[in-house]
């Protein structure tokens, strides 16, 4: 462990004497103004809704969700407001049924039964209702068996009383335990950074959770909103590109202890593939991060966002190291969590880069080479053929040879072809090869030939009177029987 320590310890100081050691880092470029951002950087998208005509009612028909999306404000109004009108419109409906009956005259008359014992008027309805929807019972007002119309209301009050309780506490229940605040604690670096890891052009942020209590199955995606326009001609404003960060290899499933460095590799299949460092200064985009997970005190899903214009990107820097190793614990100190610092990178893009080596590989000097003699070969053609439309018609007559370029162009196209297949050939039919008339398909017909009868080649090699005598590759149909055999030993 003292090792370790000692490493990340030695790793921190040099990374430290290398950025601190030439200055300050140079100042950036003055930003090009600030621009409209799809997402903002605490994760709020900046998208309203208008002109919904009709449609607004289904906002209506999904209440329970209407009523948790608004702000804390209208929520702690429509509470109150919910409970006062419930309140008085029952405290209403029992004081209507104490007028009705006659019971406010009559309330201090003991030889009378009233409906609500000591409900003589508004006042006293209204605190009999919130005795009886509250389940105080001070037991001064109640309800006697002599008013079956007080027993029916007595019954809906306590069925609507429930269902109010339940919808709004419910709601406000929600509102309160919603996992958006678990996303406060949830970090990202200010910028993104561009640099070379593993010997690729790799763009990196950095990501990390302030709290002890982990995210389960934590999972980060990112998106790349930028406008293009379809070879159709459609112009595509907010164009959502998928932006690798591991899903082949697993490494977007994040155990999000530590602070984490995300990486989106770029390659022949990055959506940055071009991007080179001059043309940040032109080009336009926005990279969202998407980071979800479950919390693991709740249990609920949490989900968190923020986004990296192109002027939150840095090319050619790499973060700080943050995490040290103390006595008995690894200590990480967040004040170096959004600190970076210059590295030599290439400025060119991937492409540009691979097209360089390409360009300087010596594999491809044959090809050239090659590319160079035909076109020579061809400049020659061209040559023999103004040659030949300068001779006088007789000439050309006498030679037959109107389009020899055209045959002799036709025949260096397939020179180099030739010369591959010739290649495997034995050299006996290179040679012959070399013979005008003797097409690529006789000389293979003629290999398979050899190859298949190796007798029928030693035949060929004998003396014009031993051919003669074997008959043209018949040789055991003529020997006497003594050389039949003494052959047929040989050979066997």
């Amino acid at each position: 462990m003292s090792a370790l320590r000692r490493k990340l310890g030695d790793e921190y100081q040099v990374v430290s004497t290398s950025a601190s050691g030439g200055g300050l880092p140079p100042p950036r470029a003055a930003p090009r103004g600030k621009r409209q951002r799809f997402v903002d950087k605490n994760g709020r998208c900046n998208v309203q809704h208008g002109n919904l005509g009709g449609e607004t009612s289904r906002y209506l028909s999904d209440l329970f969700t209407t009523l948790v999306d608004l702000k804390w404000r209208w929520n702690l109004f429509i509470f109150v407001l919910t409970y006062t009108v419930a309140w008085l419109f029952m405290a209403s409906m029992w004081w209507v049924i104490a007028y009705m009956r006659g019971d406010l005259n009559k309330a201090h008359d003991d030889s009378y039964t009233p409906c609500v014992a000591n409900v003589y008027n508004f006042p006293s309805a209204f605190l009999f209702f919130i005795e009886t929807e509250a389940t105080i019972g001070y037991g001064y007002r109640y309800i006697t068996d002599k008013c079956p119309e007080g027993i029916i209301l007595f019954l809906f009050q306590s069925i609507l009383g429930s269902i109010v309780d339940a919808f709004l506490i419910g709601c406000m229940f929600i509102k309160m335990s919603q996992p958006k605040k678990r996303a406060e604690t949830l970090m990202f670096s200010e910028h993104a950074a561009i640099s070379m890891r593993d010997g690729k052009l790799t763009l990196m942020f950095r990501v990390g959770n302030l709290r002890n209590s982990h995210m389960v199955s934590a999972q980060i995606r990112c998106k790349l909103l930028k406008s293009r326009q379809t070879p159709e001609g459609e112009f595509l404003p907010l164009d959502q590109l998928e932006l690798d960060v591991g899903f082949s290899t697993g490494a977007d499933q994040l155990f999000l202890v530590s602070p984490l460095t995300i990486c989106h590799v770029i390659d022949a299949k990055s959506p940055f593939y071009d991007l080179s460092q001059r043309s940040m200064q032109t080009e336009q985009f926005e990279i969202v991060v998407i980071l979800e997970g479950i919390v693991e005190t709740t249990g609920m899903t949490c989900q968190a966002r923020t986004s990296y214009t192109e002027d939150e990107v840095l090319w050619g820097h790499r973060f700080f190291p943050v995490i040290s190793l103390e006595e008995g614990f690894f200590k990480v100190d967040y004040s170096q969590f959004h600190a970076t610092f210059e590295v030599p990178t290439p400025p060119y893009s991937v492409k540009e880069q691979e097209e360089m080596l390409l360009m300087s590989s010596p594999l491809i000097a044959p090809a050239v080479s090659n590319s160079k003699e035909r076109n020579n070969s061809v400049e020659c053609l061209d040559g023999l053929d103004e040659v030949g439309i300068k001779l006088p018609s007789k000439l050309q007559k006498i030679t037959g040879r109107e389009d020899f370029p055209k045959k002799l162009l036709r025949m260096s196209s397939t020179t180099s072809e030739k010369a591959y297949s010739m290649g495997d050939l034995p050299m006996k039919l290179q040679r012959i090869s070399s013979v005008p008339g003797n097409s690529e398909e006789k000389l293979v017909s003629k290999a398979t030939k050899m190859m298949s009868d190796p007798m029928s080649q030693s035949v060929a090699d004998l003396p014009p009177k031993l051919q003669k005598l074997s008959g043209g590759g018949r040789m055991e149909g003529n020997l006497p029987p003594k050389l039949r055999k003494m052959n047929s030993d040989r050979f066997t």
